[in-house]
């Protein structure tokens, strides 16, 4: 009696190919001999799903066998070939994949991995430094003392040395056996690095006792761009802590204090400076030189300058890390009396207070 395929996969007869790799993915799954060691029955319904997907899935063979009720050469009931021969004859092409393990790969996805230690990054370090007022501005290179973990140079890492022995195998943790798992499925298989004895060849590096790292204190050279200030962090790849399992190192940050400056405050790429300028110059006007960050500049007061006052020169500030431009800097005034201890001062003083006639306080009013 000629097996019922569509039966045998669950589908209606006029099922898309769509709909008819959906039921087979759901049924091998469920299904498969390694899910159910030593099943029989299993494993026998497991003949059938294949052999009815690899008639429905083929356009051609899919129209023999539902003219003559079976297809290819063999008559209705012919024996399948079992799945431990190799699955000759099988259509794996509808998968993308060649073979056993690519299909396998496909139904319960390309995640389930062996379990097996990981790589992992070393960790990132962090370190403070204090730089001056202007090394800060300008950039400056310089080395700093860094304790950090490196690979142990006994063992080259690896936690163990090859000099006769046994210790418990890393890979499997000394079970003999490992697992993969996807989802909610877990699959065990004999452990490949120690042949199923839960053991490995070497002892245990005493250099580092096992950890295959080791602290370090050395002496690194780094660069500080020009333009950091306060709280900025400047990133050295790889100067961190080694990392594990053969692993990448973890990154050096440094972290930036900045002494203050006598004469210079600054405000993110802007620099602010007080000048004193004399009565005279804020009366009559003045060209003064002022410092900057960069030498000095010549600004313009204007007659009637009050204290207070600010100018701006473009382009004189702090620099901005990583870019080509500048902040500004700016300039504020304050008067300066003259000196009230020497009596011609003062005389004339009181000659131009009589001249002027000024109260600046005569708009305020009473209170």
């Amino acid at each position: 009696m000629a097996k019922d395929y569509y039966q045998i996969l669950g589908v209606d007869h006029k099922a898309t190919l769509s709909e008819i790799k959906k039921a087979y993915r759901k049924l091998a799954r469920k299904y498969h001999p390694d899910l159910n060691p030593g099943d029989k029955t299993t494993e026998s319904k497991f003949k059938e799903i294949q052999e009815a997907y690899s008639v429905l899935s083929d356009p051609k063979k899919r129209g023999q066998y539902d003219q003559f009720g079976f297809a290819g050469d063999r008559p209705p009931g012919g024996e399948y070939q079992s799945y431990t021969s190799g699955f000759e004859g099988f259509d794996f092409s509808d998968f993308g994949t060649s073979s056993f393990r690519d299909i396998f790969e496909n139904l319960f996805g390309s995640g389930a991995r062996q379990t097996r230690p990981r790589a992992e990054r070393g960790e990132d370090l962090l370190y403070t430094m204090k730089v001056g007022f202007l090394d800060a501005i300008n950039g400056l290179k310089t080395r700093i003392k860094l304790t950090r973990m490196v690979a142990c140079p006994t063992c080259q890492g690896i936690g163990f040395v090859q000099t006769g022995g046994q210790r418990s195998c890393p890979l499997c943790g000394g079970s003999g056996r490992t697992s993969t798992q996807k989802g909610f499925m877990r699959f065990t298989s004999t452990c490949t690095a120690c042949g199923g004895t839960g053991r490995v060849s070497g002892q245990q590096c005493l250099t580092c006792y096992g950890a295959g790292l080791v602290q370090k204190t050395e002496l690194i050279s780094v660069r500080i761009p020009g333009g950091v200030d306060n709280g900025s962090k400047v990133r050295i790849p790889g100067r961190g802590n080694a990392g594990r399992n053969g692993g990448p190192s973890g990154d050096l940050l440094i972290a930036i204090e900045v002494d203050p400056h006598p004469v210079f405050k600054r405000e993110g790429s802007n620099i602010y400076v007080k000048i004193p300028i004399t009565v005279p110059e804020a009366t009559l006007g003045a060209k003064i030189d002022v410092p900057t960050l960069y030498g000095k500049a010549m600004i313009k007061v204007p007659p009637g300058t009050k204290s207070g006052q600010k100018f701006r020169l473009r382009d004189k500030g702090a620099p901005l890390p990583g870019k080509k431009a500048r902040g500004d800097q700016y300039v504020e005034v304050s008067i300066e009396p003259p000196p009230f201890n020497d009596e011609r001062i003062r005389e004339l003083m009181r000659e131009l207070q009589k001249i002027s006639g000024q109260n600046p306080r005569e708009k305020m009013g009473t209170y």
